[in-house]
């Protein structure tokens, strides 16, 4: 339910939207993950959603996800070459819990798929998809580990990038939205950002995902 204290009209969301999105940054580069159209760090978009879409604390999430990069395995390449028993320790060792035999399987399986298929460039993705939004949706799914909730918290980043994805917004954010009076789905989040504004929407859904996070709707609404 929107709080007392959510906008009520649309220039209220709008400043809110603008107040919230106001620091420029996605949720992958709050936490240090640069968002370029680059096949390393498209890649470390993509494990890190793959992380973060557990159940868990989040921060065990890209703690480990800052980890396996910090290891050396920032690319699908590199993360295909890495023994499994190497990534289970680097998990281990982030303070990720669970089935961590499972998810450094599911970590190696993925980012041989990407390899082989791309040739370790998910640009490659896109363009075998003809920036079709459906298609590229359909072929993040094939791989391994992909699931819909994950493809949501990659396309979320990549949509400042892969404008033809927007509009995309998690069900973290969407339940923000929600509360905060912003609206229900992605595309109303969008109308509050622009009509050509992928990049401010990725900066929106991202900062309202960390509120729900974070449980900071009292902050937000003071």
């Amino acid at each position: 339910m929107p709080t007392k204290t959510a906008p009520r009209d649309v220039a209220d969301k709008k400043r809110l939207a603008r107040r919230l999105a106001g620091d420029g940054r996605g949720f992958a580069e709050c936490f240090g993950f640069r968002v370029t159209n680059n096949p390393a760090q498209l890649f470390q978009v993509l494990y890190l959603a793959v992380l973060l879409a557990r159940r868990g604390d989040f921060h065990r999430a890209v703690d480990a996800a800052t980890a396996l990069r910090d290891a050396g395995w920032d690319t699908a390449a590199r993360m295909a070459r890495s023994r499994h028993e190497d990534r289970v320790r680097v998990l281990r060792a982030a303070g990720l819990r669970g089935d961590l035999a499972g998810i450094a399987d599911t970590l190696g399986d993925l980012a041989r798929t990407v390899v082989e298929t791309y040739r370790g460039d998910l640009r490659r993705l896109r363009t075998a998809a003809h920036q079709d939004p459906g298609e590229e949706r359909r072929l993040l799914t094939a791989l391994p580990g992909v699931d819909d909730e994950v493809c949501d918290l990659f396309l979320r980043e990549a949509q400042a990038l892969w404008r033809e994805a927007a509009p995309v917004a998690d069900r973290r954010a969407l339940a923000a939205a929600r509360r905060l009076g912003l609206g229900r789905t992605a595309r109303d989040l969008a109308g509050l950002t622009g009509n050509d504004g992928s990049e401010q929407l990725s900066w929106l859904v991202g900062a309202l995902a960390r509120v729900d996070l974070e449980r900071r709707y009292a902050e937000v609404t003071a």
